[in-house]
C-alpha cells in the first residue's frame, strides 16, 4: 500500500525554516541498532585538524529532561564508540558537546536518546541511562572557552516511523516569548493545521507554527464524497474553559453550499458506542496545546468549485475568534469516501458510526413473542409478575443440549422480589404493585415498566428482554419520607435442580456449595455477579447501579477497577449469601443498614442472562478444525485443518488490533485460501491498540476517552512520542509494535465495527479470533451483524487466559465473558487453565461451553486429550504440545462424526457408564454405531467395566462388536467384549467404538 503520509513527510530530507540554522531532518532505513544507541542521532561534520571537536546541535527536542540522558558519540569511519566526550550543555533546545575526533576530519554520529529495554520482552521497561563517569581528558572551563568547530549537518531518525519532523520539532523559549509578545491581547492563539500533520505535542508548540504564525484563514482541497478533516490548534495563553466550535455554511460564487450541519468537531461532539449523541467539555490549561479535529463528509453531489465560510472558536472566558475556511472541491469523486487512504484521517468519521446499531434479530435467534405477560424467545420463556420482575423463567433444552424439548425446565421456585426491612421493627415495607405496562414490543427487544409504592417508598422499575436472553432492570427507589432501613434485599429463589453449579463471586466453576457468603471488594476483585444453573437451565446475574462503568480486564483490572455501587455496595456493607432455604436455593442479595432521607434516590439495577443460549452445534465442531498460525495455505491444508486463524505480528496482520496497513497481502492470502477450500479468520479485538494506528494522535487529542490514563513508560517510541499519561500494553520485539491500552467503552468501538465491516466486504475475512474481550455485548452484536452480512460465515472464537488471578481481579473467564457467548462459535479457554488437577464440574462450567450452547478447545500444555473428548474437545494446531489432535481427527473421520448425537455423562439419558463414578463416559451415537469416550479423574489407575444400556444405545448386543482403535499417542488397539475389564491409566482414557454388524 502506498503510504502517502510517509512519502510526503519522510521520503526525503527536510531543510529547516530559512530564519533558523540550516539543518536537515532525515529518516534512515534502520541503519543502526536503536536498542543500544537510540532512535535519534545528529550527523556531525568535523573539518578541523585538532584533537578536540566542539559542536552546537540545535535539536529542538520534545522529550523531557534531556540533561538526564546519556550522549553517545560514534566515529562514522570506524564505527567505534568514542570514549573521550564532554557534554557541556544539554537541554530541550540544543546540545553543546565536545568529543575527540579519533579519525580526524570527517563524519561523526552523536546519539542523544539512547535507551535499553528491561523487564519482560513483551512488556518492556524502556530505560534512558544517565551519562556514565567521563574520562578527565579536557577541563570543562577550557572546553567552554573554545569555539565551535564542527557542524551538525542533519538530524536522523532510525526510520520514518520515528521521525519527529515537523510536528515534534519544538519552538524555542525565545521564539515562544516573541510570539506571545506579538499577540499580547488574545487569550489564545489559533493555528489551523492540515490533516496530514497531526498535532502531537501538548506542552510545546512546533517550530512550524512560529514560522507561519497564528492564522485567521485556512485553505485546503477535498474530493467530492470525501471524508475530509482539518485541525485547529488552540494554544492557551491563559486557562480556557468550555471551548466550542461553530461552523457556518460554505458557499461558492454561484450560491451552491455545503451545509454547516455536515461539519462536526470530534473533540466536542459525537456518538457513543451504544448510539447516543453526546457532547463533552474541552478545557485547555495555560501554555498547553489542544487539537480540535474538524470533520466534514463532503456530499458526492457537491459541484466542483471553491467554497468559503467560517468556523468560530468560542470560549466561556475569552472572546470569540473567527477563522475563514476556503475549501476547493475537486471534480473527482473519492473512492469509498476516501477510507482507502486512512493516512489522510478519512476514517475518523468512523468514531461516530451507528452501523449495525439497530437491534435486529441475529441467527439462530428468533423474534420475541409477547402473550399477556409472558415473553418467548429461542428455547426460553419469561413470565413477568405484576411487580415487573420475573415470576418464572423457563428453558426448553434437552439434558444433552442437542435438542429443544416441549417440557419446561423451571429456574425459579418463586418470583424474584425485593424486601425493604425497617430497622425499628424488622418488618417489610409492603409496596402495592402497579401492574406491567409494555412500552416496546419489537422482534429484538421488549420493554416494560411498572411502579410499586406506598406512603414511604416508591420503586420505579424499567425492564427489558432481548432476543438472546439478556434482561436488564433499572430499579429506581425513592424515599417519600425519612427512612431507617435494616436491610434492602433482592431474593432470587432458584429451583434446586436449576442451581447445581455455581461460577462467580470468587468461586471457581463447579458444584455449588451448600452455603456460601460473599462481600464486595471492588478494589481487588472484578466481581459483581455469578452464574448459577444446570447444564440446560441457568441464570447469570450482576448487581449494578446507575454509575456502572465496565472495568478493564486482562492484566489491567487493578488500573481501572469496578466502581462500588452505592446501592448494593453500601460502603462495603452489602453482600450475597447463597444457600438452601426451604424448597428453594436462595440467592440473597443484601445491602445492610442504611438511612434514606426524603427525596433521596438509590438505583438497585441488575442484569440477567438466561442460559443456555441455543443448542450445541456438534457438526460445526467436527467439521471446522482450526489452525492457529500463519503458514502457507498448502501446508495448512495438508494438516486437515479447515479454518486458519491469523494472529497479529504476522506478515499479513503485523500490527495488533489494526489490520488495515497490510490488508493487500491479507486479501491475497485469503483469496488463495478460499480457492483451496479453507476459511481465514484474523486476530482483531479491543483492549489495546498498536501505535501504528494512523489515528493515534487525533485520538490522543480526546483526552482519556479512548486511551486509559496511566504512568506511561514502556517501549521507547511511546515515551518519545506519546510521552505520558497512558498504559503501555503488549509489545512485539521483532517488529517493534507497541500497543497502548484502550480506556474501555468508547467511540473506538464504533471504529472497530466499521473496520470489521470494511474487512468483511473488501478483504473477505471469514470471522475473527478474539483474545480476551474489552467491549460489551452491544459491540459484540454489531460485530456479529457485519461479519455475517451477505452470507459471510462470520465465525467468532474467543480465547481467554484464566482470569482467576490477582491482576485480573479473580473473575472466571466464562463468567466475565458470558454476555458475549450468544454470538460465539467456539471457546478456547486457554492459557493457565489446569486440565489435570481440576474436576469434571470445572471442565463443564468453565471450559467446555456446553451449558451455554457452545463447544470448545484446550490450550495450556496441549490440554488433556482424553478428558477433552468427554466434552467433544481437542486442542488446536499447532498449539498442541505433545498432543497432536490429528490422530483424533482421523478417528472422527473414520467413525463419521457428522450427524452423531452427543450424549454427555451429565445426562441421565447417557447409554454408557462405567463401574467407577470417577471414570466418566460420553457417547456419540448414530444409527447402528457409537463412539464412546471415557476418561478418568481418579487418583490412580483404575480397572473398570462398561455398563451399557443397549436399548438406549439402539444396538443389538448379540450383533455388536466393541473395540478400541489404535490412535497414535493416544491408545493401543484392543478388542473388547461387553464384560471386558479395562485398565484406565490415571488422568487418561479411551475412545471405544461400538458397532452393530
Amino acid at each position: 500500500m502506498k503510504n502517502y503520509l510517509i512519502v510526503l513527510l519522510f521520503g526525503c530530507t527536510f531543510p529547516f525554516w530559512a530564519n533558523a540554522q540550516q539543518v536537515k531532518y532525515t529518516a534512515g532505513n534502520n541503519g543502526w541498532n536503536a536498542d543500544s544507541l537510540g532512535n535519534q542521532r545528529a550527523l556531525v561534520s568535523y573539518t578541523g585538524a585538532g584533537k578536540i571537536a566542539k559542536v552546537n546541535i540545535e535539536w529542538r527536542r520534545s522529550d523531557p529532561n534531556p540533561e538526564q540522558k546519556a550522549i553517545i558519540v560514534q566515529d562514522a569511519k570506524t564505527g567505534k564508540k568514542i570514549e573521550n566526550i564532554l557534554p557541556l550543555l544539554l537541554n530541550k533546545e540544543r546540545g553543546i558537546i565536545c568529543f575527540e575526533p579519533t579519525s580526524g576530519a570527517g563524519t561523526y554520529y552523536i546519539y542523544y536518546q539512547p535507551y535499553k529495554n528491561e523487564g519482560r520482552s513483551n512488556y518492556p521497561k524502556g530505560i534512558y541511562p544517565k551519562q556514565g563517569k567521563l574520562p578527565n581528558w579536557i577541563a570543562p572551563k577550557d572546553a567552554e572557552l573554545m569555539p565551535v568547530n564542527a557542524k551538525a549537518l542533519q538530524l536522523e531518525s532510525i526510520n520514518a516511523f520515528n521521525n519527529v519532523y515537523p510536528m515534534e520539532v519544538i519552538a524555542t523559549s525565545a521564539e515562544v516569548a516573541k510570539l506571545k509578545a506579538q499577540h499580547a491581547e488574545p487569550a489564545y492563539l489559533v493555528f489551523p493545521e492540515y490533516r496530514m500533520y497531526p498535532i502531537v505535542m501538548k506542552n510545546d508548540i512546533p517550530q512550524r507554527w512560529i514560522a507561519n504564525g497564528p492564522q485567521k484563514t485556512f485553505a485546503d482541497i477535498a474530493l467530492r464524497g470525501e471524508n475530509f478533516s482539518f485541525q485547529l490548534g488552540i494554544y492557551a495563553l491563559k486557562d480556557l474553559q468550555h471551548v466550542k466550535l461553530k461552523f457556518s455554511d460554505l458557499k461558492d460564487k454561484s450560491g451552491n453550499k455545503i451545509a454547516s450541519q455536515l461539519f462536526s468537531c470530534l473533540n466536542t461532539d459525537g456518538t457513543t458506542y451504544d448510539g447516543k449523541p453526546f457532547s463533552k467539555e474541552v478545557d485547555v490549561p495555560q501554555n498547553q496545546v489542544q487539537a480540535l479535529w474538524c470533520l466534514l463528509n463532503v456530499p458526492t453531489a457537491t459541484k466542483a468549485g471553491t467554497y468559503t465560510g467560517t468556523v468560530e472558536v468560542s470560549v466561556a472566558n475569552a472572546p470569540v475568534q473567527s477563522i475563514k475556511i476556503s475549501l476547493k472541491v475537486d471534480a473527482r469523486v473519492s473512492k469509498e469516501n476516501g477510507i482507502n487512504e486512512p493516512w489522510k484521517q478519512t476514517r475518523l468519521t468512523w468514531l461516530n458510526s451507528t452501523l449495525a446499531q439497530s437491534n435486529t434479530v441475529i441467527a439462530p435467534y428468533t423474534p420475541l413473542k409477547v402473550e399477556g405477560t409472558s415473553i418467548s424467545l429461542l428455547g426460553r420463556k419469561v413470565e413477568l409478575d405484576k411487580n415487573g420482575f420475573p415470576k418464572q423463567i423457563q428453558t426448553f433444552f434437552s439434558p444433552e443440549m442437542t435438542d429443544y424439548t416441549t417440557t419446561p425446565n423451571n429456574l425459579l421456585a418463586e418470583n424474584i422480589h425485593f424486601h425493604f426491612v425497617r430497622k425499628a421493627d424488622g418488618k417489610n415495607i409492603v409496596l402495592k404493585d402497579g401492574g406491567v405496562e409494555f412500552t416496546k414490543k419489537e422482534a429484538g427487544t421488549v420493554q416494560w415498566k411498572t411502579t410499586s409504592a406506598n406512603d414511604s417508598l416508591q420503586m420505579d422499575i424499567a425492564g427489558s428482554l432481548e432476543f438472546d436472553g439478556f434482561m436488564s432492570y433499572t430499579v429506581k427507589v425513592t424515599a417519600l419520607k425519612d427512612l431507617d432501613l435494616k436491610d434492602v434485599t433482592m431474593h432470587i429463589p432458584f429451583n434446586k435442580t436449576a442451581a447445581t453449579y455455581l461460577m462467580g463471586f470468587g468461586q471457581k466453576g463447579g458444584e455449588r456449595p451448600e452455603k456460601f457468603e460473599w462481600k464486595w471488594d471492588v478494589a481487588n476483585k472484578n466481581q459483581d455477579g455469578a452464574w448459577l444453573g444446570n447444564v440446560n437451565a441457568g441464570l447469570q446475574y450482576s448487581l449494578r447501579d446507575e454509575k456502572y462503568v465496565r472495568p478493564l480486564n486482562t492484566n489491567f483490572y487493578l488500573q481501572k477497577p469496578l466502581l462500588l455501587p452505592t446501592s448494593w455496595g453500601n460502603g462495603n456493607k452489602g453482600g450475597v449469601s447463597i444457600g438452601i432455604k426451604g424448597s428453594s436455593m436462595l440467592a440473597n442479595n443484601y445491602t445492610g443498614e442504611r438511612e434514606m432521607k426524603k427525596g433521596e434516590v438509590q438505583y438497585y439495577n441488575f442484569t440477567l442472562l438466561i442460559t443456555p443460549f441455543h443448542t450445541i452445534n456438534t457438526d460445526f465442531q467436527w467439521e471446522n478444525r482450526f489452525y492457529h498460525k500463519y503458514n502457507s495455505i498448502d501446508s495448512i491444508k495438508a494438516t486437515g485443518a479447515t479454518v486458519v486463524n491469523i494472529h497479529h505480528a504476522t506478515p499479513i496482520n503485523p500490527w495488533i488490533n489494526y489490520p488495515f496497513i497490510e490488508y493487500g497481502k491479507m486479501k491475497s492470502y485469503i483469496a488463495e485460501a478460499h480457492s483451496k477450500g479453507l476459511k481465514v479468520k484474523i486476530y482483531n479485538t479491543v483492549r489495546e491498540l498498536s501505535n501504528r494506528a494512523y489515528e493515534t494522535f487525533p485520538m490522543r487529542s480526546l483526552g482519556h476517552e479512548i486511551y486509559s490514563p496511566g504512568k506511561g513508560g514502556g517501549f521507547s517510541w511511546l515515551q518519545e512520542h506519546v510521552k505520558d499519561d497512558y498504559i503501555a500494553a503488549w509489545f512485539v520485539p521483532e517488529i517493534k509494535d507497541a500497543a497502548i491500552v484502550n480506556s474501555g467503552m468508547s467511540r473506538w468501538h464504533n471504529y472497530y465495527v466499521e473496520g470489521m465491516n470494511w474487512l468483511t466486504k473488501n478483504v473477505g475475512i471469514d470471522g475473527i479470533y478474539l483474545d480476551d474481550v474489552a467491549f460489551d455485548r452491544i459491540t459484540m452484536k454489531r460485530i456479529k451483524r457485519v461479519l455475517t452480512q451477505d452470507g459471510h460465515p462470520g465465525i467468532i472464537d474467543l480465547h481467554s487466559a484464566n482470569q482467576y488471578n490477582k491482576s485480573d481481579g479473580f473473575n472466571n473467564s466464562a463468567n466475565l465473558y458470558m454476555e458475549h457467548f450468544p454470538y460465539l462459535n467456539r471457546l478456547w479457554f486457554g492459557e493457565y487453565f489446569d486440565y489435570e488437577k481440576n474436576k469434571p464440574d470445572f471442565f463443564l462450567t468453565e471450559v467446555s461451553g456446553i451449558p451455554f450452547g457452545l463447544m470448545g478447545e484446550m490450550l495450556q500444555d496441549g490440554g488433556n486429550q482424553w478428558r477433552g473428548m468427554i466434552y467433544g474437545m481437542t486442542n488446536r494446531l499447532p498449539w498442541s504440545g505433545n498432543n497432536d489432535p490429528r490422530p483424533i481427527w482421523k478417528v472422527w473421520d473414520d467413525f463419521g462424526m457428522k450427524g452423531t448425537k452427543m450424549i454427555g455423562y451429565w445426562s441421565t439419558n447417557c447409554p454408557v457408564k462405567t463401574s467407577n463414578p470417577q471414570v466418566l463416559a460420553t457417547v456419540y451415537k448414530k444409527q447402528g454405531a457409537a463412539l464412546v469416550a471415557i476418561a478418568s479423574w481418579a487418583d490412580q489407575d483404575e480397572k473398570v467395566t462398561l455398563n451399557i444400556d443397549w436399548q438406549k444405545l439402539g444396538i443389538d448386543p448379540a450383533k455388536a462388536s466393541i473395540n478400541i482403535p489404535g490412535v497414535t499417542n493416544f491408545q493401543q488397539a484392543q478388542q473388547l467384549t461387553a464384560n471386558s475389564e479395562i485398565t484406565v491409566p490415571k488422568a487418561k482414557g479411551y475412545l471405544i467404538v461400538i458397532k452393530q454388524h
